[in-house]
């Protein structure tokens, strides 16, 4: 086997888009995007069997020290076939001799790989399948595993929710939650214009009203526009916009508080049915109301995708989202469209390993997401591969210095 240290875009694209274990964060557009939005620098590697085909790959983004030397992250990967332990071992030599030649601290992995089923609780499920022997097999080639963190710790979530999709629909709609599905119908009377538009701006604007109202730092607006632009490149990304046209609504909403008026005059029964939907149109007529536009964009969803696979990613919405049940619409309406599609999967991207979580709003997404069904999964973890141990243990600490320095 060849260890491959500059793997053309063709090739790179081909093999790890339509691999197994494909991932959006292993795709060559990725790279390209951490190098534009987030100053690393993306390596693109392999390793090719005695024919030459490719059996391993793996976008290495590099981020330099002022020591001159460098640390690596391999977010979600490497692509390879992990049962295939020739391929692991002889990877990760190639992997240790490429550190070693470019002055590399560490490399760390974060396979796309279930560490064991667990339950509702996040705890492992006895006789439920797992992947011990992999995590043996990988500490016994010098990876150090970091610890199996529960909330947001590493760099990326450790458990997550996932849709198999290559179910029929109904049985996918069957795990949904009632709650859930209910709101996806309440959301139909809002008459939603639903469309695919690039806009990240429109985008901005609603993802800042979120961190505002969950207390997170969300990412600049150049950061989301350089993601669109370079994952669109690989038709690796769907914005899900939803919108309300007001004037119409208020139409509608005029007529029907007419009709639920005239009701309560001529009708002694289902009275306090009546009143209760009389003071909620009420609610939602000053809403609409206040809107000066003819038409506004409520929700904005991202999902990124491999050619097989499905994430959603970014959302950005506003208080009339919360009211006509946009958000809900809009995971409906993309996993959906990823099911009528072909993919494999859809992940919902992250969540806690714990799901009575105290730690800011970690428990109340954790609830939303579940109520998609499916698949709880907690996954294997990061692996440090280390070249350097001297500096591996004062990279922390040297790092710490140096960004209070520059702030």
């Amino acid at each position: 086997m060849k260890f491959i240290d500059n793997v053309d875009m063709n090739s790179f694209k081909n093999f790890a888009d339509n691999h197994k274990k494909s991932h959006f964060l292993q795709s060559y557009e990725w790279g390209q995007f951490c190098k534009k939005a987030k100053n690393q620098i993306p390596h693109y590697v392999g390793l090719v069997d005695d024919n030459g085909v490719l059996v391993a790959t793996a976008l290495i983004l590099e981020k330099k020290t002022p020591l001159g030397y460098s640390y690596g992250y391999c977010p979600r990967g490497f692509i390879a076939d992990y049962d295939n332990k020739e391929v692991i071992k002889a990877f990760t030599f190639c992997l240790k001799k490429y550190m070693k030649e470019n002055k590399y601290i560490y490399i760390k992995f974060d396979p796309d790989i279930p560490y064991h089923d667990i339950d509702d609780a996040g705890l492992p499920i006895k006789g439920g399948k797992n992947n011990y022997p992999l995590f043996d097999y990988m500490t016994s080639l010098g990876y150090k595993h970091t610890g199996f963190y529960k909330l947001y710790e590493g760099n990326q979530p450790r458990y997550t929710f996932r849709i198999n999709l290559k179910k029929d629909w109904k049985e996918i709609e069957s795990k949904m939650s009632k709650s859930f599905i209910k709101s996806v119908k309440r959301s139909e009377q809002y008459d939603f214009l639903i469309s695919h538009d690039f806009n990240p701006d429109i985008f901005y604007k609603l993802m800042i009203n979120n961190s505002t109202k969950d207390d997170f730092n969300p990412k600049s607006l150049e950061y989301y526009q350089i993601f669109t632009e370079e994952m669109q490149k690989g038709n690796n990304v769907k914005y899900f916009n939803i919108s309300i046209e007001p004037k119409k609504l208020l139409t509608r909403i005029n007529t029907e508080l007419k009709l639920l008026n005239e009701q309560l005059l001529t009708t002694s029964k289902k009275i306090e049915d009546i009143k209760n939907q009389i003071a909620r149109l009420e609610k939602e007529k000053k809403v609409f109301e206040n809107i000066l536009e003819d038409k506004i964009c409520i929700c904005s969803l991202i999902c990124t995708y491999t050619k097989n696979r499905a994430w959603s990613l970014f959302i950005g919405s506003d208080e009339i989202a919360n009211l006509t049940f946009a958000v809900a619409r809009s995971y409906y309406e993309a996993i959906k469209d990823a099911y009528n599609n072909g993919y494999d999967f859809f992940d919902l991207f992250g969540t806690t390993g714990d799901p009575n979580t105290n730690y800011k709003n970690l428990a109340k997404l954790h609830d939303f997401k579940r109520k998609f069904g499916d698949e709880y999964i907690e996954f294997i973890g990061e692996f440090d591969l280390i070249n350097n141990r001297v500096l591996y243990k004062l990279l922390p600490i040297m790092l710490k210095v140096y960004r209070k320095i520059r702030r």
